[in-house]
């Protein structure tokens, strides 16, 4: 073994073999962008399609497939504009730019500098001396400034109109709701899915393809009445998880190995429905091929959670030493919907009807308009329109002989008798409903790069050394490689049609027929290729192949008419290898 990092060989595998490089490389390249060659543009379609089998199919939800451009007002109302920002400082003397929490976390002990307010992060690089690793100057009084990462561009022609690549799907989902719960017929809890590109300008992207400026997402917004919606955990109650409490995080800190169901029963998960996507997720993880004495759960510390959030847990996989975000499981509460409801003209509410009707007392104004007109002028109907949200949420403010409201920037006092205060007695079939939001969000180049990382083998056949990718069957973007033993027309002829006969079945095939088996075998063992069939001259007498299983490197001899059933078994995961007679 050499004294590359596991990552520095992956890189220089998947750059040779064609799973990703960065992008634009006749050009210099440019940082934070890459492209996913063959082999990984077609592990990245297998990911996705799992995910989707799970989360969309597997959970009855339902999947769209939104803009990556929209416009501004849609990033007004969620948030982003005013704060979707990380910590920037720059050289003094090179001017590079680096993210201060990144130089903090690379530099020092400390894990999550992400959570520290900014002048905190300012005292540790002064305590520290941290200086630029560019050119080394010294950081030490270097103001850290906020830095947005919306990318920003123009929709339209001349006096166009702002907008900005999505920094996530999410947004994507949320903007759509009026129309959405349409489709789930207004029945609550119901899912949407979005597996898309998300764009966010990292100053610093760095380690390859797990921080990128230019991402893959799969999400599931899931709406729920926080009343009445609850998970069933019964499916997940015995899944293990390895558990990193913020209670544990810190230098003597350990991992917690628990179930689901005993999570929540000690409380450790307070919110149910992120302990359910935790369990089933977990599995997910575990059939993709994610090593799971190398995964955790870690929940986010309260300075680093969003401030919408009740709870939020990280999915972790472990890369040569550390700890890298693969996914994020987080209610959300009603903040979205509550956001862009204060923002659009549409309603982000699911209307629940009442087993039976019910009479209630309602708070009403009906406010004399001879008064309000000539008052207030043109603000007369915003000035109506905030007497009735007052008295709908807080009717007690009327009991004065005034009251006030605000109007953009300005208050307004009317007197009661002008506003036709009233509490009335109202029969309602149903009310109106904020749905809360329950997020999981995975990041599929992460998951990507996971994988690939935790099958990258090294072992020794018959005196060589060997370089291997231990995909799951189900996941790996070359399922079987044909050979004929030699480069002669007959066997040629056998080899290309059983290869044409697997693709027919909808597997991923490829034909080699270059130079000495064993290299041939090598070639697929380094792509991860999980089997390869080799037809010599026994084959057409006996009809039969040798089938070689990548990771043992064992051998059996299987009849050609039963490879395409045999193969189609073993991708499935119905079957194993060690189960088949030959």
């Amino acid at each position: 073994m050499s004294d590359e990092t596991t990552s520095e060989k992956l890189t220089e595998l998947a750059k040779r073999r064609g799973y990703f490089f960065q992008s634009s490389g006749a050009y210099g390249g440019v940082g934070g962008f890459y492209t996913f060659g063959p082999q990984g543009a077609a592990l990245k379609g297998n990911l996705e399609d799992a995910w989707r089998e799970r989360f969309a199919l597997g959970e009855g939800n339902m999947e769209i497939d939104a803009p990556t451009i929209m416009p501004e007002p849609v990033f007004e109302a969620s948030g982003h504009l005013a704060g979707f920002d990380d910590m920037l400082i720059e050289c003094p003397e090179c001017g590079t730019s680096t993210r201060a929490d990144h130089l903090v976390e690379d530099n020092t002990d400390y894990e999550d500098a992400e959570s520290l307010p900014i002048p905190e992060v300012e005292a540790v690089v002064a305590e520290y001396e941290l200086a630029c690793p560019e050119c080394g100057a010294g950081l030490a009084g270097v103001a850290i400034e906020e830095f947005n990462l919306m990318f920003a561009t123009s929709i339209g022609p001349g006096d166009s109109q702002p907008g900005y690549l999505r920094p996530e799907t999410a947004q994507g989902i949320f903007v759509e709701f009026p129309r959405l719960k349409e489709y789930a017929r207004n029945t609550l809890p119901f899912g949407v899915t979005q597996i898309g590109r998300a764009y966010r300008n990292e100053i610093s992207p760095r380690r390859s393809i797990i921080r990128t400026r230019e991402f893959t997402q799969a999400e599931l917004e899931l709406f729920v009445d926080p009343a009445d919606d609850d998970p069933d955990l019964s499916a997940v109650a015995d899944v293990p998880l390895t558990l990193y409490p913020a209670s544990e995080q810190g230098a003597d800190g350990s991992h917690l190995e628990t179930t689901v169901g005993e999570a929540v029963a000690d409380e450790v998960i307070t919110d149910p429905w992120i302990a359910y996507f935790l369990g089933v997720s977990r599995t997910w993880y575990e059939r993709v091929g994610v090593d799971m004495d190398r995964f955790r759960y870690r929940q986010h510390l309260a300075g680093e959670r969003a401030h919408y959030a009740a709870d939020c847990w990280d999915a972790e996989s472990e890369i040569d030493g550390n700890w890298i975000e693969i996914a994020g499981f987080a209610h959300r509460g009603d903040y979205d919907l509550s956001k862009h409801g204060e923002h659009a003209d549409e309603r982000f509410t699911v209307f629940q009807q009442y087993d039976e009707p019910r009479t209630v007392e309602r708070a009403v104004v009906d406010p004399e308009m001879s008064y309000l007109g000539p008052t207030f002028g043109g603000d007369a109907g915003a000035v109506v329109a905030a007497l009735e949200e007052l008295a709908e949420t807080d009717p007690e403010a009327f009991d004065a002989e005034t009251v006030t409201v605000a109007v953009g920037d300005d208050d307004h006092e009317i007197p009661v008798e002008q506003t036709g205060f009233a509490l009335e007695e109202q029969t309602e079939a149903g009310e109106h409903v904020t749905p809360h939001v329950v997020e999981p969000s995975f990041g599929v180049d992460r998951t990507l790069y996971t994988v690939l990382h935790h099958a990258y083998s090294e072992d020794e056949v018959d005196g060589e050394e060997r370089t291997y990718l231990a995909l799951e069957p189900t996941v790996a973007p070359t399922f079987v490689g044909v050979f004929p033993l030699q480069r002669d027309d007959d066997l040629e002829t056998e080899a290309n049609t059983i290869a044409a006969t697997l693709r027919e079945r909808g597997l991923s095939v490829t034909y080699d027929s270059a130079g000495n088996i064993g290299r041939r075998y090598r070639r697929q063992d380094e792509v991860g290729t999980p089997f390869c069939v080799t037809v010599d001259y026994e084959s057409l007498e006996d009809e039969a192949v040798t089938v070689r299983e990548r990771d043992s490197t064992a051998q059996k001899r299987l009849p050609i008419s039963d490879l395409a059933e045999t193969f189609t078994a073993l991708r499935s995961g119905s079957l194993s290898f060690d189960e088949l007679e030959g």
